[in-house]
């Protein structure tokens, strides 16, 4: 299983696609901070915006632009014409909900959703991603490198995806809302899928995906988390040296090899102990444990409260 699959194989995701925007210049989308577990999107589907948010650079965004807060900050999207934005108006209630305003500028159309994450531990995802990320799914004639083949499938299937979603949300039937959230999770996947295979993927899990020569040691994590794994086993795996191992790993991903496996640990410690009635301590010994003190101590640092607490709160607390 890809690194990918292994992850969303932990922590699910499902997807709510809550707005269709219409909007003629000067117009706004202010966003405050996301809800625990959620991440906002943005799908630009045609004309162009400008993206502000605390995680970089104010952005220009253009037609086929999909925009994820990962860290669920606050963050604003604007026409980009300094004027005071019309206000918007709801001209339905049902999901998804269709947002216009009296704007007579440019016009933008956006549809605009949130990704939902599982009740288990999501450090493994969320804090691997960026705060904020910016694929083009539309091709630009200004990329000086042609795209491989496989980046070139993935981007024909995204806009699909894009266009199939909104062609359900304009044109409902029987059981549209359901089946337009689940094309609302597998745009997330899609999604992440497609900025890995990037020339310059971001940093952390989706770069770790392009580099092969780490793969056994990633499957090794996720596949026996319970074996007391050391640096120079991890490097065998490798067919590297501890030292080479250790930089390629860090340069990758920008954490170190053990910081990652007490990640999977968790996250594979938090979601037994929600679905499963296994004790605790052989939860943390499966975990790769063998005192129950050091795993409590772990768990609590990592997650922010003690298992017993994590399991009584059926996982509805930040994790």
């Amino acid at each position: 299983m890809d690194l990918l699959s292994r992850v969303l194989s932990l922590i699910p995701v499902t997807g709510r696609l809550e707005l269709r925007c219409h909007f003629g210049a000067p117009w706004k989308i202010d966003e405050d901070v996301a809800g625990v577990r959620e991440i906002p999107y943005h799908v630009l589907l045609s004309g162009q915006a400008v993206l502000e948010d605390p995680n970089g650079p104010t952005q220009k965004l253009v037609a086929g632009d999909i925009i994820l807060f990962p860290a669920g900050s606050a963050h604003l999207i604007h026409d980009g014409s300094g004027e005071a934005a019309v206000p918007p108006k709801t001209s339905r209630q049902a999901a998804p909900g269709i947002v216009e305003n009296d704007g007579h500028g440019d016009t933008a159309n956006f549809l605009c959703g949130r990704f939902l994450l599982g009740a288990v531990p999501d450090h493994l995802l969320r804090d691997h991603l960026p705060g904020r990320l910016v694929v083009h799914s539309a091709p630009s004639a200004a990329t000086a490198d042609p795209e491989s083949p496989q980046q070139s499938t993935v981007r024909t299937r995204l806009t699909q995806l894009i266009e199939l979603m909104n062609d359900e949300a304009l044109d409902p039937g029987p059981g549209s809302e359901m089946f337009v959230n689940h094309l609302s999770a597998a745009l997330f996947a899609l999604t992440l899928r497609f900025a890995a295979e990037g020339a310059e993927p971001p940093h952390g899990l989706l770069a770790l995906t392009r580099q092969p020569r780490l793969q056994p040691v990633i499957s090794a994590m996720f596949e026996t988390p319970g074996k007391p794994w050391t640096l120079e086993q991890f490097a065998a795996l490798c067919n590297m040296s501890k030292a080479t191992f250790v930089r390629q790993f860090q340069d990758a991903i920008g954490r170190s090899a053990t910081d990652v496996l007490t990640e999977v640990r968790m996250t594979i410690a938090g979601r037994m102990l929600l679905r499963t009635s296994t004790s605790i301590a052989v939860i943390g010994e499966t975990v790769g444990y063998q005192s129950d003190a050091a795993f409590q101590r772990v768990f609590k640092r990592q997650i922010g409260v003690t298992p017993a607490r994590w399991r009584a709160s059926g996982g509805n607390l930040p994790a």
